[in-house]
């Protein structure tokens, strides 16, 4: 009896402990372009993605199932070759929760353009840190240790370094793959320079401001809503060494097609002349919203 109850126990804590990784991510894979009577394919595929991100161990840390790591991926795929291979998009969403409230503030919201991928269906997903398997395990892990490098920047100032560094590891192991987005001369919009980026010195202030604007910023809003928003303010204002050093970077792009609504919304609501501040440099930072930041003066 003793033992069938240690058992027990034991069959409940691996359990709970394959169900408490890093993250909580919810997939999904459509292919409204695809003609054809059978697309049973990619609900097997959905599945295969979901487990793999979900089950995998991707840091040395313990997570409480609460402390997941929220995001999203969506899959559109656009071509269907042959019975192997598929051809679209990736789009990758992560939200990062506010200290004692019920916001989420987005950290990543990308599009990649460069999916191209290999499955056979019904075969497991399978990694190795060391070398490059194919082109969907290899995105997958990508943008795992992307995500949780950018949550864990929010946390501690520079505190995704080991988990970036691992995802430049797999764009460097991706260098001889036939497949686009992992090299320097694919585009300037694509996973190489992503990391590339976010990693170098010029980006630091970037960097900086992933912790400083959630963590002294959104994170103190419970207890003083004009001391967080002055601390974003300012965290903002390092990117214009970035800007002048890097202007139209892509990663610069991505931290205001992820923060753009919520600057609008934030400083709407700020005395005048913090209002003439912040205006002036996301016309500035981010010259393509330029009219969306006016609104932020028109609101009264």
């Amino acid at each position: 009896m003793i033992n069938k109850l240690g058992l027990f126990i034991g069959l409940i804590l691996i359990s709970f402990s394959a169900k408490s990784q890093e993250l909580n991510c919810k997939v999904s894979v459509i292919s409204p372009q695809i003609q054809a009577s059978d697309k049973s394919v990619f609900k097997t595929l959905e599945t295969a993605i979901y487990e793999f991100m979900n089950n995998q161990v991707w840091t040395n840390d313990q997570f409480k199932i609460e402390e997941r790591i929220e995001c999203n991926i969506l899959i559109n795929i656009q071509e269907w070759p042959s019975i192997d291979q598929m051809k679209g998009t990736i789009q990758v969403q992560y939200s990062r929760p506010v200290f004692n409230a019920g916001y989420n503030s987005p950290i990543l919201n990308l599009t990649d353009k460069d999916f191209d991928i290999r499955y056979i269906e019904n075969a497991p997903i399978q990694f190795q840190p060391d070398q490059f398997r194919d082109n969907l395990s290899s995105i997958l892990a990508y943008y795992a240790y992307l995500i949780i490098g950018f949550d864990y920047d929010t946390f501690s100032p520079e505190g995704g370094t080991p988990f970036l560094v691992q995802a430049q590891r797999i764009v460097t192991n991706a260098q001889n793959a036939g497949e686009s987005g992992w090299k320097a001369f694919d585009g300037n919009q694509n996973r190489y320079w992503i990391i590339e980026n976010h990693l170098h010195q010029s980006f630091k202030p970037l960097r900086s401001l992933l912790y400083d604007y959630h963590r002294n910023g959104f994170d103190l809003m419970h207890k003083d809503v004009k001391a967080g928003r002055a601390n974003i303010l300012k965290s903002m204002e390092g990117l214009r060494k970035v800007h002048q050093l890097k202007p139209g970077s892509y990663n610069m792009q991505l931290f205001f097609l992820a923060k753009s609504d919520e600057i609008v919304s934030l400083f709407s609501e700020a005395l005048p002349d913090e209002k003439g501040k912040v205006v002036p440099l996301l016309k500035t930072l981010d010259p393509a919203n330029i009219s969306k930041y006016q609104n932020i003066l028109n609101r009264r």
